[in-house]
């Protein structure tokens, strides 16, 4: 697993010629992942592909697991706003489930691209110093599934239950990224995870359901 080493914190493009540079690093990023996987991958070579100075690519993203894990958190946004709607009649569970086989079918795809962002994402999110993609990761997936289910007001198993849901998620792909796991077999599991874990869910339930407190909803926001 990758580590980051003590640096400051990712600058944040401002203007619309910013904006440009730092999407045509993620996007160069990306096509060099899917060709070389996460170890392959050489900084200067992603400025190069991008067109712009190695300085330029530090001063957004000081290492690979910054740069990968914002490719990560961009493609889960192009994939939000991509999404169709259910089908009418689906169970909320299973259109949950519909979301991630869709989601897992794109990822797999380039398998090489999903090891590197998975990769990188673990290792942001196990470094002492917070990566700020990992909680937009976390705050997009929560979305996804909130609207999915229909919920607008989670309550705190809610949140638990999407929590473990994503991990059940990421721990499913990476299966099948090691050759552990046929596609059938992962995306039927993924199926039973979203059944199995969404049951309690909040709108779902018979009685009334806690809501959340005032620190759980600044610990969903982060």
């Amino acid at each position: 697993m990758p580590r980051i080493a003590e640096v400051r914190a990712p600058a944040e493009p401002s203007s619309p010629e910013q904006r440009a540079r730092h999407l045509r690093i993620l996007r160069a990023a990306a096509r060099m992942g899917a060709e070389k996987g996460l170890e392959r991958v050489q900084m200067h070579e992603v400025a190069k592909e991008a067109g712009v100075a190695i300085a330029t690519l530090y001063r957004y993203f000081p290492s690979k697991t910054h740069l990968f894990t914002a490719v990560m958190a961009e493609q889960i946004d192009r994939f939000e706003e991509s999404l169709p709607q259910p089908e009418p009649g689906t169970a909320p569970e299973d259109a949950v489930a519909d979301v991630l086989v869709l989601a897992s079918r794109q990822l797999l795809r380039r398998p090489a691209l999903a090891a590197a962002m998975l990769q990188s994402a673990n290792a942001a999110n196990a470094a002492a110093n917070p990566v700020a993609d990992t909680g937009r990761i976390d705050r997009t997936f929560r979305q996804i599934v909130l609207r999915t289910l229909g919920i607008r007001e989670p309550t705190v198993m809610d949140v638990t239950l999407i929590r473990l849901l994503m991990q059940c998620w990421h721990g499913v792909l990476q299966s099948s990224l090691n050759g552990l796991s046929s596609v059938p077999d992962t995306e039927s599991d993924i199926r039973i995870a979203c059944r199995l874990l969404l049951a309690p869910r909040s709108n779902a339930a018979a009685g009334p359901a806690p809501v959340l407190t005032a620190r759980v909803r600044r610990s969903a926001r982060r």
